[in-house]
């Protein structure tokens, strides 16, 4: 009789843990994210979402996944599954779809762990291959992870339950997926921003050309996630462009053609140039060229977060040693801030690493050599970093905080005449110096805090001021 009780206590301890589990928690209580459900319960077997950020697009792909490897699926028959979940890169997958699953995974549920990077003592920070999951089903689960940018060969020859795609995959690799779901009657699905225009998954998935039965989507604004606040919704909606809302708030799709920049107005972004700051100094950002032009630009950033493109250094078929001379030639005249040692700071491409067969020292290390040093550690997504762009050169609510000194002319030349090619992508033309902006902005501008000066600053900068007037007039326009 005691052995009884202690065995009751013990299966009423585990279904009181099992209710605080997120896995359990999701969607229940007050707060019910509607389309959620309708997206696990429908029976297609190729369903996708389109949802603005924040609509809770990716916690229903990870919380299907979950599901289905758990044997726990409300609304499917369950059994123990073999499934992949596809990324755009590694890194991406470690930060958003890795992050999801493992925030939904019960770790009593894990059985095996098998890493690609990293160690299993810090899972969120190293890079999975593949989790192994005891199905309540009896038996076991395999979450398989995989992305995008390994090539479509690495997704050949397995047969699947399903595929969850993490955003927008190449449609040859979506090809590819399909078939490996084909023989088990296995099931797609893909949750994503549409934020390259009019591509493939429009026409395949959102119009449905094909008429294919077993298609189903839908999409998913910041409206429809219950856990938005209203505060927040404003405070996102003020740092985006019209056009970047109707994907990232809609989930909508935008025809891509014409000017990228439609948004740039050289009355309004093209300033006179005036003696800025120490204070609002940023950093300079580079896209490194040998043929190509190389172009380098200064950033500075006010206190209410507005983008000056202060300076230039643009010219082609020169040594990295001539490019550093000149760099550092117009921080001497703008009194830019270096490091400790004496050294500029600045962004750069990371193709800058590679080293070339007519030099053994690769483009960031001559930088290094010659007083800059450079960080590779930029973002070069290309369309979130163009929506980037659009939201500083005027964000939805209409606040500009992107403005280029008039001397600045191959920055702005670039902006008038950088236009959508006849796919998805920018015509690769005549970009040097809105890629290396693309770099800038993607890493986050400082927003400096306003901090009140003493007569003693207030007196330096004074001086400062009397010195920068007395700059060859040629430079000052």
């Amino acid at each position: 009789m005691e052995e009884l009780v202690k065995n009751i206590l013990k299966i009423e301890n585990e279904i009181k843990k099992r209710k605080n589990l997120p896995i359990f928690c999701y969607n229940k209580g007050k707060k019910v994210h509607k389309k959620q459900i309708l997206f696990h319960k429908t029976q297609k077997r190729n369903r996708w979402v389109f949802g603005g950020n924040r609509s809770g697009k990716t916690e229903c792909g990870a919380v299907e996944v979950v599901y289905l490897a758990l044997g726990i699926h409300p609304y499917q028959k369950n059994k123990p599954t073999d499934g992949w979940v596809v990324s755009l890169s590694r890194q991406v997958q470690r930060d958003v779809a890795q992050q999801k699953i493992l925030h939904y995974l019960p770790p009593s549920s894990i059985e095996k762990v098998v890493m690609v990077a990293g160690t299993q003592d810090s899972l969120e920070s190293g890079v999975i291959d593949f989790i192994l999951v005891r199905s309540e089903c009896g038996g076991t689960s395999r979450i398989g992870f995989k992305s995008c940018d390994q090539g479509r060969e690495k997704f050949q020859g397995t047969s699947l339950d399903y595929v969850w795609f993490d955003e927008e995959p190449p449609k040859e690799i979506y090809d590819e997926c399909r078939m490996r779901v084909l023989d088990r009657r296995g099931q797609i699905f893909g949750t994503m921003t549409p934020l390259k225009g009019l591509t493939w998954v429009y026409n395949t998935i959102y119009l449905n050309e094909n008429n294919d039965a077993e298609v189903w989507c839908e999409q998913i604004e910041w409206a429809d996630n219950p856990f938005l606040s209203a505060e927040e919704v404003e405070s996102m909606t003020k740092t985006m462009s019209a056009e970047e809302l109707e994907a990232r708030r809609y989930g909508r799709f935008m025809a891509t053609s014409g000017l990228v920049y439609s948004e740039f107005d050289e009355n309004v972004h093209v300033i006179e140039p005036f003696i800025v700051p120490p204070d609002w100094q940023d950093n300079i950002s580079i896209d490194p060229g040998l043929h190509n032009p190389l172009s380098a630009h200064f950033y500075a950033v006010d206190y209410d977060g507005n983008v000056f493109v202060v300076a230039e250094h643009f010219e082609s078929e020169k040594t990295v040693s001539y490019h550093a001379e000149r760099i550092k030639e117009i921080a001497t005249k703008l009194g830019w801030k270096r490091d400790s040692s004496g050294n500029l700071m600045a962004l750069i491409d990371p193709a800058a690493n590679q080293k070339n067969l007519s030099s053994e020292k690769s483009v960031s290390e001559l930088f290094c050599e010659n007083g800059i040093s450079v960080s590779t550690k930029v973002n070069k997504d290309m369309f979130s970093g163009i929506a980037t762009v659009k939201s500083y050169l005027r964000s939805a609510d209409g606040r500009v905080r992107l403005y280029i000194f008039k001397n600045c002319v191959n920055l702005i030349r670039e902006f008038k005449s950088y236009w959508w090619g006849d796919g998805d992508n920018p015509v690769k033309k005549d970009d040097h110096a809105l890629d290396e902006l693309r770099y800038y902005l993607m890493t986050k501008p400082r927003h400096i805090q306003k901090v009140e000066k003493s007569e003693v600053q207030k007196d330096k900068e004074r001086l400062i001021r009397q010195n920068r007037l007395s700059l060859p007039k040629s430079f000052r326009r």
